[in-house]
């Protein structure tokens, strides 16, 4: 049974920092590429930044550039998002995904951060 399963999410102050997780199971992780997306109220799912497997480069969104960090531990079958300095347009639910073209999309239920204070 293939599972995504996100968490680290919450409620920040402006300038703080989250680390987000996605952890991984029912399918082979190392030979995947990881993502993360978010989706703010009223607006389309975006994508946040991406990590290819194996060597691992990464693209970020602009709006995240020098900020967050995504990165993955195929150890643990996990994929993560360091998210520093956030701002309140941040906000919004954090999904991971897992892709192998053309062989599989998966996507996990979500975890939200809100920005505030």
């Amino acid at each position: 049974q293939v599972q995504l399963v996100e968490s680290g999410g919450g409620l920040v102050q402006p300038g703080g920092s989250l680390r987000l997780s996605c952890s991984a199971s029912g399918f082979t992780f190392s030979s995947s590429t990881m993502s993360w997306y978010r989706q703010a109220p009223g607006k389309e799912r975006e994508l946040v930044a991406t990590i290819t497997n194996f060597g691992g480069s990464t693209n970020y969104a602009d709006s995240v550039k020098g900020r967050f960090t995504i990165s993955r531990d195929d150890a643990k079958n996990t994929v993560y998002l360091q998210m520093n300095n956030l701002k309140p347009e941040d906000t919004a639910v954090y999904y991971c995904k897992a892709r192998r073209i053309p062989i599989y999309t998966y996507w996990g239920q979500g975890t939200q951060v809100t920005v505030s204070s």
